[in-house]
């Protein structure tokens, strides 16, 4: 596998094409909608296979010494596979290259168990995150786990 991470685009279609084909992830339509318009926008990384995007990272840039993983996709053929892993990693050089001090993540906490992210928990903790905080009514429909990262 030769994956190659692409900064300087947006590709607002295909992170639009990977939040559909990942529902149990990405199931409500109001964020789904709001990731596209994202993509437009922020700051991307994209991973590619052959001229194909196979995961994305948005970012947001709270200030000069934190920023934040805004969405993390991979495809779902393409899980567990480093796809993630290379996104992250590389967002997190050009962070430390830019004096950043600490990313930050967020996804649904386990005060609400969930198979699927358990795994995304797993994969970040993995990556040297730390839970922070879980936070309730942040996100109307689940509870929010933010975990952070010194870089």
């Amino acid at each position: 596998m030769t994956v190659e991470i692409v900064t300087g685009r947006q590709d607002p279609a295909a992170v639009e094409r990977s939040l559909r084909a990942l529902p149990d992830w990405f199931g409500i339509e109001e964020s789904v909608l709001s990731y596209i318009d994202d993509a437009k926008t922020k700051p991307t990384y994209l991973a590619v296979d052959d001229d194909e995007v196979i995961g994305a990272l948005l970012e947001t840039r709270h200030n000069e010494a934190s920023a934040e993983i805004h969405l993390l996709l991979v495809a779902p053929g393409r899980h567990r596979q480093g796809v993630g892993r290379a996104l992250v990693t590389a967002f997190e050089g050009d962070l430390r290259d830019a004096g950043v001090r600490l990313l930050e993540v967020k996804t649904q906490g386990p005060s609400m168990p969930d198979p699927d992210y358990a795994k995304t928990l797993k994969f970040y903790l993995a990556l040297g995150f730390i839970p922070l905080e879980e936070l309730h009514g942040l996100w109307p429909e689940n509870p929010c786990l933010i975990l952070v990262k010194p870089l």
